[in-house]
């Protein structure tokens, strides 16, 4: 039944305008802020820990403009997902730093682009799969019967879905061999898959390792890139942006931090815009105490 009525918002929002879609969705961050919920709590206390020399107002202010922006990415899903290509690229007003993707692609060792959950990411896999080759990490979604919907979707451009396991790894080796794209969101905690603790706005965050391997190993080209989400319902601006330099070292931990240190510098561009309801400081170091015990 769940699965019926996602399926369903997905399939009407994709017929509204994006305009009325973000307005749907600034309204549904509103609610976010008013009822007690799990999202609300933990992106309080990733606000509170990330950003310390704010106030207690301009925290409250980011985390409501936060909310807000949480809503506009769910209701904006189906816009994105389900438009054919022309509606698609009418959303994309703007694209800054292709030049470093383009120049990438032409050193012939692929191009791995580090997508963090900032604006809208959905936009930048459609987009650059309508352009190059494109193959991306995928993990079925917790409600099985939109996994169709979903990678259609994804897909519907050209994109290449692998799974999160070696043989899906394989595949971003050889795409990289191919001097194609490979796409992987780089601020998700793996957990129990291993990962390296590096710092992410001052406290230590489990970072994966296997964007600093892929580089490493195949010699590709690594950019930051987002979909940063305009006012008044405009559309999108595309930004690609060069690798920290440190990022390309063997050593782990410098690798991580330029990881991280990246993608925090992407956040402080749009920061409400970034997904601060997840968890990312869920794995702790031994002895640390549970970063969100007290939710």
């Amino acid at each position: 039944m769940r699965a019926k009525l996602i399926k369903l918002i997905l399939i009407v929002s994709a017929k509204l305008p994006l305009r009325f879609n973000h307005l749907l969705g600034s309204l549904l961050g509103k609610l976010f802020m008013l009822i007690d919920n799990e999202q609300q709590r933990v992106a309080r206390r990733n606000l509170q820990r990330c950003f310390p020399y704010l106030g207690d107002k301009q925290q409250h202010d980011l985390l409501r403009r936060n909310m807000q922006e949480t809503g506009k990415t769910l209701l904006e899903s189906g816009r994105v997902w389900l438009t054919d290509k022309p509606d698609f690229f009418a959303m994309v007003q703007e694209v800054h730093g292709e030049q470093h993707l383009q120049q990438g692609m032409k050193k012939g060792n692929g191009v791995i682009l580090a997508i963090p959950h900032l604006g809208n990411w959905e936009v930048i896999g459609l987009y650059c799969s309508s352009l190059y080759s494109t193959t991306s990490l995928y993990r079925p979604p917790r409600q099985a019967g939109i996994e169709d919907l979903i990678r259609h979707a994804r897909e519907r451009f050209g994109a290449k879905l692998v799974p999160t396991n070696a043989k899906g790894v394989r595949a971003l080796f050889q795409a990289l061999a191919a001097n194609e794209l490979v796409a992987i969101l780089p601020d998700q905690d793996p957990r129990d898959k291993g990962g390296q603790f590096a710092p992410f706005f001052g406290i230590q965050a489990n970072t994966m390792t296997l964007l600093s391997r892929l580089s490493q190993k195949s010699n590709a080209t690594v950019l930051c890139c987002y979909a940063e989400r305009l006012p008044r319902g405009r559309g999108f601006a595309i930004h690609f942006l060069p690798a920290d330099a440190e990022l390309y070292e063997k050593d782990m931990l410098t690798s991580a931090t330029a990881l991280n240190r990246m993608v925090e510098q992407s956040i402080h561009q749009i920061p409400d815009q970034y997904q601060w309801g997840y968890k990312r400081f869920r794995s702790r170091t031994e002895g640390d105490k549970d970063f969100y015990a007290e939710l």
